[in-house]
């Protein structure tokens, strides 16, 4: 796609940042500081978008006058030096312009926030218990790669090593919009260990991606909360601790229900159901603020189906593919180690095209009825 219209509108917004960074007063009484930092950050934006525009529009350029030169050199050595400019220029920038790509939209406001994560099985039984075990692994190397801190708070596993449960926080600059297109349906189709006859099956787990909410952005009434407690239990019912520690919060008014027995502490446990549930009604608010907006993309968990899928691990075949965006590719074994940076930021860069694209495509404004 043209970039250009999108570049040339960040240049002319970089230079009024950058006037209105040099005006900024700061003695004076209403000097809101807050401001200053967020165009100052908008301004390291768009300086390093501005950086990478212009390279890449040098290394088109380059690529191009090379061309050039091979319909009018003849000296081998000298058209030899070319072709290796030219490979080298054509390997920078597909990478050049992701990069770009990547910069053009300005962060999601949320992408500043920790995140909570919670991964449970749906259909498939204990084998999808398993594959939400090998995908808490995944995000976990990803995470200590990343050098973001992670802090599990709930885990339930089942009889075979499975999950049952389980829910995570992520602290890390930039965590929310690397993780943020996990959420949905992931399916995975191999021979799980439990099956004798060598069948290939498929199984669903659902990840939900949440912001995680301050007090602030949701107001949870004391009364509306219904709070029960519970013996916490390992696999197979087997007893872990011998008092009534676990603890579910109601949000009566929603009907959002979390448990959280993780901890041995009562008091820890019903600290962790409550960021739970702040999380999940602060994106239940922000999922009716984007219903109401259609230029959005909404992100559902959904249901678990099998049909409900954003993404298929297939084993046999050694492939991830990613349905949403059309992006395959033959090394999930090395994908499922964690090392799926490439693909994520693969899908930042589509998901920004697609909206680049619908914002070119927007219709003009009507004008105005002649009075």
């Amino acid at each position: 796609m043209n970039l250009d219209p999108h570049v040339r509108k960040a240049e002319l917004r970089l230079r009024e940042v950058e006037s209105a960074l040099a005006a900024f007063d700061f003695t004076a009484a209403d000097a809101d500081r807050k401001a200053y930092e967020r165009l100052n950050r908008e301004y390291r934006r768009l300086s390093e978008l501005c950086t990478a525009a212009a390279l890449l529009t040098k290394a088109t350029r380059d690529l191009a006058d090379n061309e050039a030169l091979l319909a009018t050199e003849t000296d081998a050595e000298f058209l030899s030096a070319v072709h290796a400019d030219i490979e080298a220029l054509a390997a920078q920038l597909p990478e050049l312009e992701r990069r770009v790509k990547l910069l053009l939209l300005p962060p999601d406001p949320r992408e500043s926030r920790n995140l909570i994560v919670e991964i449970r099985p749906a259909a498939g039984g204990d084998e999808a218990g398993l594959f939400a075990a090998d995908l808490f692994r995944m995000y976990s190397r990803l995470i200590e790669r990343k050098g973001w801190r992670l802090e599990l708070l709930d885990l339930s596993e089942n009889a075979v090593g499975g999950i049952k449960n389980l829910a995570f926080s992520v602290q890390g600059e930039g965590a929310y919009g690397w993780m943020r297109f996990e959420s949905g349906v992931h399916r995975v189709q191999r021979v799980p260990v439990t099956e004798a006859a060598g069948r290939i099956h498929t199984s669903t787990v659902t990840v939900a991606v949440l912001p995680e909410a301050e007090e602030v952005d949701v107001d949870i009434r004391p009364e509306d909360l219904r709070i029960d407690v519970f013996r916490s239990s390992g696999p197979g019912g087997q007893s872990v601790n011998t008092t009534d520690s676990a603890v579910r919060v109601t949000h009566i008014p929603s009907g959002v229900s979390v448990a959280s027995q993780q901890e041995k502490s009562q008091h820890r446990n019903r600290e962790i159901a409550l960021r739970l549930l702040r999380a999940r009604l602060f994106e239940a608010k922000r999922q009716e603020e984007v219903a109401r907006n259609a230029a959005q993309r909404r992100q559902q968990v959904g249901t678990g189906e099998r049909s409900e899928r954003i993404r298929t691990y297939n084993f046999p075949q050694n492939r991830l593919t990613d349905h949403r965006f059309g992006l395959t590719r033959y090394d999930l074994t090395r994908l499922m180690e964690g090392e799926i940076g490439e693909l994520l930021e693969d899908i930042i860069a589509a998901d920004v095209e697609d909206r680049l694209a619908a914002e070119l495509e927007e219709p003009a404004a009507a004008p105005a009825p002649a009075k």
